[in-house]
This record gives structure tokens, sequence and C-alpha cells, in this order.
């Protein structure tokens, strides 16, 4: 039997991809040959390793999935078919870019994209070809503009537009690059990135000269909220202040802060650091940072009677990172 007579509706979509293809011209061939100039036999000398791999797991479905070794989010090309209904991804190919000339107006950049898949070390034997994980999304709207334009017809199109639907509803409810790196394990490797990047914008690499950085209303708040006697600036403050300080301060100013600055900064041999934390913080963004942040504490101070209810305040607007939100849960009577 014929490959023809056994789907000629997928044979028909790929004959109209292929005129459509012809139609582009030069230009659209030219971009293709420059992508082919890069590899040998089809594919890349030396393609770019996977990081992180595992299984995407949405809408009922298993899609592989991996991170490249330059942060690239990636579905295989099997997984990308089979999110819109399709099976295998050679003859997807062909179906995929058919579907996209029978909107009429086509998105040459999605078709490229889909006709000219990555090519990557996957861990097996033979390197992986897959899509980055926002194509997926590009796909599902393509097809599904092609649905609302009633272009669909047969009940392997409408099977592929009804796939999409499923597929965007999944999507809309978590971010496709966060599902990735879920189900890679890259959200470690993420979140020590982006924890590393506020680090570099709040922190300095070397210690700069002290300049005063708290108001003395700071502590003659910490004091009076406490019930202890004020006696000035001079005067050596108890231990406990040190520790409300970290506490208030730096453990909420920005996540792992603290933790960087105590590494830095450590105590010496009898128990006093070499510099004020503040002294490690950036002109550009932590000092101004830590100054919204002390007059943000202060305000609060300043309207509350005791430590206890001061604090509470603060657990609510700045809790720590990891910490769970207090919530009021007080009923008030609705006065109509």
């Amino acid at each position: 039997m014929s490959e023809e007579s056994k789907n000629p509706a997928a044979v028909e979509l790929g004959k109209r991809g292929g005129q459509k293809t012809a139609e582009r011209g030069p230009e659209y061939y030219a971009q293709i040959q420059a992508l082919r100039e890069t590899r040998a036999g089809g594919r890349p000398r030396n393609p770019p390793k996977a990081t992180h791999k595992g299984l995407l797991k949405i809408g009922g479905l298993e899609l592989p999935c991996f991170v490249l070794e330059d942060g690239t989010r990636v579905i295989s090309g099997r997984g990308m078919t089979a999110a819109i209904g399709m099976k295998g991804r050679g003859q997807g190919v062909a179906r995929i870019t058919g579907l996209l000339h029978k909107k009429g107006s086509v998105n040459n950049d999605l078709a490229l994209a889909i006709e000219t898949p990555l090519v990557f070390d996957g861990g097996a034997p033979m390197p992986t070809q897959g899509y980055e994980a926002h194509i997926l999304v590009q796909l599902c709207e393509a097809i599904l503009d092609a649905r609302d334009a009633g272009l669909l017809r047969t009940p392997e199109e409408q099977r592929y537009g009804d796939a999409c639907y499923v597929m965007t509803r999944a999507l809309a409810k978590v971010g496709i690059i966060a599902l990735v790196d879920e189900a890679t394990g890259y959200q470690e490797v993420r979140d020590r990135l982006a924890l590393q990047a506020i680090l570099e914008k709040f922190l300095r690499k070397e210690l700069a000269a002290w300049a005063k950085r708290f108001p003395d209303e700071f502590y003659q708040h910490i004091f009076r909220l406490r019930g202890w006697q004020w006696k000035g600036m001079t005067v050596n403050r108890p231990q406990a202040v040190a520790n409300y300080t970290k506490d208030l301060v730096y453990e909420r100013l920005a996540p792992g802060i603290l933790n960087e600055l105590e590494s830095r900064n450590p105590k010496g041999e009898r128990g006093r650091r070499k510099a004020k934390h503040h002294q490690w913080l950036t002109e550009d963004v932590g000092h101004p940072a830590l100054a919204q942040h002390l007059y943000a504490l202060i305000g609060l101070m300043r309207v509350c009677k005791n430590w206890d209810q001061f604090y509470h305040f603060v657990q609510r607007a700045f809790p720590k990172r990891g910490e769970t939100l207090l919530l009021d849960l007080r009923v008030q009577e609705f006065q109509g």
C-alpha cells in the first residue's frame, strides 16, 4: 500500500507545504544553506551538550526535555510532535509545516525553526534533535489561529487543533520555562545563578571606607520598644541590638545577603568584625536598598507601642525568604 493511500491528508498537506516553501524564494533557501554549512553530514561537528534532562509532564503527556550547557531549554522533536497530537518527528515536521502554510500568512521564523531543529548531545549514542521550549507555545498558537480561521477541516487536523487547545490551557497555568527547569532539575542551578546575580548587584568586590548609614532614630526606637533606657550613641549597645540588626535589616534586605556578608566579613578571635557589614554594599544598588528598608522600618517603629506589635508588623511586611507570610485572620463584621 502506498504512503499516499495510507494517509492522503498528510500527503496533501506535505505537497501544499512544498509549494509554499518554493514561493519563499532564494532568501529562504540562503538561510537554510547557511545553517547547513555549519554542519557535517547534516549534524554539528561539536553539538552542545545537555547538562540536565527529564520528562515534562503536562496535559497527560510525558515530553522529553533538556537544558543545554548554554542554558537553552529544549523539548525533543518527538516530544514536540506528541504535544500537538502527532506521532513521529520525521513525518511530523512535514505535517507541521503544511499546517503553518495552510494559514495563508506564513510565519517564516516559526517555519524555519520547525524545519531546522537544534541538534545536541542528549546523552544518547547519536545526537538528539529538538526545539527551544518557547517554539511549542508559538506552534500551538499558530495551529489554533488556523483552526479559528476554519482551515483545519479533516478529522486529523481537527485533532491537532484540539491537542493544541489542551496544551495551551495547560501551559497557561505554569510558564513553560519553569516546567522544563523543574522536570530536569535545573531549577537548583537557576536559583544559584539568580542568587549570585543578586549578590553581585548588592555587594562590592572590595571593602569601602566607613560612612554613617544607620540613622540614630533606628536605635532609639529599638530601645523604646524594648523598654530600655536610651543613653545616646556614645554608650555601647547590648549584643541583642546587633542580633536585631541582622534579623530586621540584613536577613530581609535581599536573599542570601546576610550569609554572604558574614562570609566576607567574619568575626576575629575576639569576636569582633574588621568592618561594618554595610561597608560591603554597592553604592548604586546596595546602599539605596538599605536606606529604603531602614526608613520603612522606622516608619513602622513610630506607630508601634511595644516590641511585639512592631515585630508582628515586620513579619507581615518584610517576611524572610522561605518563611510563611503572616495573615490577619480576624473576622470583621460587615457594616452595610
